[in-house]
Order: structure tokens, then sequence, then C-alpha cells
């Protein structure tokens, strides 16, 4: 509600203009109006020039919960004085024991510094200005992009190299490293979105274009070559969910260790190093051709283990799995046959 664009931020960004401060409850449920006193009762359609004005007295100004209507003005709050609290100034430490003690967002305004906080609970965020905001989230976009561009090519250097059974670990961990990243700066990206409102519709189609399919591919990749996983495919699945949750938790020096993402898919000891060779299952690729479900995918992989073993098959083993039949059996011969000469040609090309 308080992003740029909408009419709560309108208002508060007029009393700043105006160099005023003020205090805002949005929400005026019993547990607030029990601890004000004074002021005055308004039940008036909120709008942001009534609320620069109001801000020119001295008490809080409490909004219904949706910031539709502006319930009370010129209100003394009277939170707890036991409630902790890390502000100083009078104004700010009443909205951090108000939100701490209730669980309403209060916002304060201060004219001082020109700055706009908002506290919850027990968080306390900044609002910044749509000019910094704009500025690193371009920057952040940047970077993105570059990440993107590294992902892509690390994932087609892996299919080139899967159809040729020449992968190795350092080739699975480039690849793992770049999704990641892209992944860890989207997440950045998507703070400042929530902030810019309406203002980065723009900024969200771009990440959505560039994050379009990582994380599909990161979970294929890692279920491809994590080791171990428990026996079924509901099991393997959550021993999928189980490493990209770890992923997410490394710190940037633990996530270009090649050794700490080898042990984090569960390789053996004996396979750590960069160069060692390294066999995929084969189900991103198979993934890649048309209409076959992840059901029929599981008993392929289940049946031939490996990728290499599924592209040697004949047309007969393949038709032996449960649900695969003459034509897909074909299809998928066929199918892989084309990404392999396709791997192959952009590699060399």
């Amino acid at each position: 509600m308080a992003a740029p664009g909408r009419p709560l931020r309108d208002g508060l960004d007029r009393v700043l203009l105006a160099k005023r401060g003020g205090l805002v409850v949005v929400g005026d449920q019993p547990a607030v109006l029990s601890i004000c006193t004074g002021g005055f009762l308004l039940d008036a359609e909120f709008s942001p020039q009534r609320l620069a004005e109001l801000a020119k007295m001295d008490g809080a100004i409490i909004l219904a919960a949706d910031a539709s209507r502006i319930a009370r003005a010129n209100v003394h709050l009277m939170p707890k004085a036991s409630i902790p609290t890390t502000e100083t100034g009078t104004r700010h430490r009443t909205a951090e024991r108000l939100a701490r003690s209730i669980d309403v967002p209060v916002i304060s305004v201060s004219a001082a510094m020109s700055v706009i906080t908002v506290y919850r609970n027990d968080r306390k965020q900044r609002l910044q200005p749509v000019s910094w905001l704009r500025d690193r989230s371009d920057q952040a976009l940047a970077t993105l992009q570059r990440f993107r561009s590294r992902f892509d090519v690390a994932l087609g250097n892996l299919s080139s190299l899967e159809v040729e059974d020449s992968v190795s670990i350092g080739d699975v961990v480039g690849a793992i490293q770049a999704a990641e990243m892209v992944q860890r700066i989207a997440k950045e990206v998507a703070g400042y979105l929530v902030e810019l409102g309406d203002d980065g519709r723009l900024v969200r189609l771009q990440m959505a274009e560039l994050c379009d399919g990582v994380a599909q591919s990161l979970r294929l990749v890692v279920r491809d070559y994590l080791r171990w996983p428990a026996p079924g495919a509901g099991a393997a699945r959550e021993s999928v969910d189980r490493v990209i949750d770890h992923l997410a938790t490394l710190s940037g020096d633990e996530l270009l260790d090649p050794h700490v993402l080898a042990g984090v898919l569960s390789l053996p000891a004996s396979l750590v190093d960069a160069h060692t060779g390294i066999e995929p299952r084969g189900y991103r690729l198979l993934h890649r051709l048309p209409r076959f479900s992840d059901p029929i995918i599981d008993r392929i992989v289940e049946r031939f283990v490996n990728l290499q073993q599924i592209m040697r098959a004949s047309l007969g083993e393949l038709e032996k799995v449960d649900g695969v039949g003459a034509a897909k059996a074909r299809s998928l011969k066929e199918g892989l046959a084309r990404l392999a000469e396709s791997s192959i040609f952009e590699r060399y090309q």
C-alpha cells in the first residue's frame, strides 16, 4: 500500500514535500483504539490531500485496515513503555512500540531526515526513493542478464557433453552455480519490485523473461547428477527438494567451491575432482522431448539407469517400458538423435 503509484504513498510523499512529520497507523481495530486518547473522529474517505492536511497536526492518524478511509486524526497513542525499542525519536519510539504490541503496520514520517519508515511486529523497513530503487533494479537486471547468459552457455555445453558421454563434475558444478546465482539475483530484484509497486511493471517483465525456465532446469540438473537419493520417484524428488533448499543456504564462497557443491550432490569423496567424469541419468534431455510425461520419463530412467543406455536402447527394449509403445519409442529415438546432432553442431560450429 505504501509503494509508488498508490494513494497512501502519494499522501506520505506530500507530507515529506511539506517538510512535516507524521505517524500513520493502518488499522482501526479495537486493540488500536484502546491505546488512543484524544483526537477527532472523522470516518472520512481517504485521499492523499486529506492525509497531508491532517499531518499538520501533531497527533497520529488512524486509517482503516485497507487504507480506504481515515478513521481518526490528531490522536495521542499510548503503547506500553515497557515494550523495548531501538529508536531514539519520540515518534519513532511510539511507532516501534505500537507495531510490536499490536499486529498492524505503523508508518513514521521524519521531517528532519526526510525518511519514511514502516514498522510491523519486530521488523522495520525504510522506504527508498523511487530513483534509488530504479538504479538498483537496473544494476541487478544487468547482472542477472550476465548470469543468465552464463547459465545458457553452461547448459548448452552440458547437453553436448552429455550426448558425447564426456561430462565432468566441473561442468555440472558450473551449470548449478550459474542457475543458483540467477535465482539469488532475481530474489533481490523481487524485493525492489515490492517497493516499486506499479512503477516496477517493466522491471517485472524483464525479470520474468530472464528467469524463465531456470528453476526447472536447475531441478533437472540436480536430479540427473544427485547421487544416492532414496529409492522411488517420490523420494527422489524429496531428495532434490532438499538439495535445492541447501543450495539456497550456501554463502557466496561456498557456492563457488566445487568441493562444497560436490558434497551437496552427495558425491563420494573419490569423485570430487572437477575433471572426474560423471554420468547423467537423462531426466533433463528427456524433458526436452514433446509429449513425454513425468511418469513415463521416470519409468524410462528407472529401466535404463543413465542417458547413454537410453540412447543405445533398441526400439524393442524401449517399447517394453510401460506407457511407451511403438510410436513413443520411435519418437524418443528420433528426438534424442536430433538433440545429439543439434548439441554437437552448436558446440563445434
